[in-house]
């Protein structure tokens, strides 16, 4: 029998999670340049329809159909065909994992994330991709990235079977995405001008409120029911978004003698994203810590980046690759059993010895190097069949009218 309040809470948590992607677009359309606010918001949208598609047609199958402890799934990797077309699922179908909600709403939730993911890649390589590249670079990174790390960390799948814990994707969702970024930066090359500045802040602070708000039920809602542990990463995720916006907005202030608003909403982003594979597993009293740890780490990231002059244009990699990281590790620090009871073995501070941090380590490095290398190739590959950059007359044009024929703004009615 479903659980009326945790089916409904997680249908909220869905529709909060699918509001994640349009706040991204806004958060990056007001980041990028004026002649390429469409380009980079289109392809968020795009992600939202033809995401949910794959899902449907084979992504959801591969993900959760098949587990590596009944030899059912590929070698621990990826799932079956058992549900593609969302075969055998119906509305009386149970969601297996706690009994407490429809398989359906489980499928959507999941999807959401499915969703966003790849999305998230886009603001490294702003203003430089073509549409038909992006395209198939969508569907291919789904199938040789994001669903093998599904599957392995929450499908039952390899990772999984060796006790590696994620709680709402720090290895899943930011270090694939954020070193995929880096990969992209890599082969795709810097911007011809990379002086463009944020087409309207505002926007970005809209995005960065949306992102906050439904990061609740992207972290909280990880948890799949309505418990105490829901109500541990709620508060988890605001308190280390918060502690990191702080941080942010303090080292900047030092360094640059500003407080500048685009950094203080960067920091808030590097918090949650640090934030989200430990927000269910770890005590409260932590998430300062994580916080400030997110804050720092980030920062010191991103001007790693510059200093290198890497042209990851909107801090991918520096926010979420490097946030997605250091929250894996810090989980493997921080998990405790007395506030989950799936944690089986304690992080460092928690007595619990190296075991359990080791194999955290280890995890998100493999995830992050797997997901460089992957991205690398499958760009690679592309550029094979079409040109993955587009030339440099329509990037000095910029991609909305070179390529969308469209521009943001009516500038004859301002």
């Amino acid at each position: 029998m479903f659980e009326s309040g945790s089916t409904g809470f997680m249908l909220v948590c869905t529709s909060l999670v699918m509001l994640m992607t349009p706040a991204l677009a806004f958060f990056y359309g007001g980041l990028a340049s004026k002649r390429n606010i469409l380009g980079i918001m289109v392809q968020s949208f795009v992600s939202l329809g033809w995401s949910t598609v794959l899902w449907f047609i084979v992504g959801y199958s591969f993900c959760f159909s098949g587990t590596m402890a009944e030899g059912t799934d590929f070698m621990g990797i990826i799932g079956n065909f058992q549900k593609a077309f969302l075969n055998g699922v119906t509305v009386d179908s149970m969601f297996a994992g706690n009994g407490a909600i429809p398989e359906y709403v489980f499928i959507a939730f999941q999807m959401m994330f499915a969703i966003i993911t790849p999305a998230l890649i886009t603001g490294a390589f702003v203003n430089r991709v073509s549409f038909k590249a992006y395209f198939i670079f969508l569907t291919a990174w789904q199938f040789l990235v994001y669903y093998p790390f599904c599957h392995m960390v929450w499908g039952g799948g390899i990772l999984a079977e060796w006790g590696v814990l994620d709680f709402a994707g720090g290895i899943v969702v930011h270090a694939t995405a954020g070193f995929a970024a880096l990969a992209s930066v890599f082969f795709i090359g810097a911007r011809v001008d990379k002086n463009s500045t944020p087409n309207s802040i505002p926007l970005v602070a809209i995005g960065t409120g949306l992102l906050w708000f439904g990061w609740y039920g992207f972290n909280a809602g990880s948890e799949l029911k309505v418990d105490g542990v829901t109500a541990n990463a709620f508060l988890n995720t605001d308190v280390a978004a918060s502690f990191a916006l702080f941080t942010w907005m303090i080292i900047e202030w030092i360094r640059n003698r500003q407080p500048k608003f685009v950094g203080i909403l960067t920091g808030s982003i590097a918090g949650l994203a640090t934030i989200t594979p430990c927000a269910g597993f770890v005590p409260l009293w932590s998430a300062p810590i994580i916080g400030i740890c997110a804050g720092g780490f980030c920062y010191l990231a991103v001007e790693l980046k510059t200093k290198r002059q890497w042209d990851d244009a909107l801090d991918v990699w520096g926010v979420h690759g490097i946030g997605g990281l250091v929250g894996t590790v810090l989980l493997g620090v921080f998990a405790y059993n007395g506030v989950n009871s799936a944690v089986e073995i304690n992080g460092l501070a928690m007595g619990g010895g190296f075991s359990f941090f080791f194999k955290e380590v280890v995890a998100v490095v493999i995830a992050s190097a797997y997901a460089f290398c992957f991205t690398y190739v499958i760009l690679w590959l592309i550029n094979k069949i079409t040109p993955v950059r587009i030339s440099e007359k329509e990037e000095l044009q910029g991609i909305d009218i070179a390529i969308h024929g469209e521009k943001a703004y009516d500038e004859g009615c301002l």
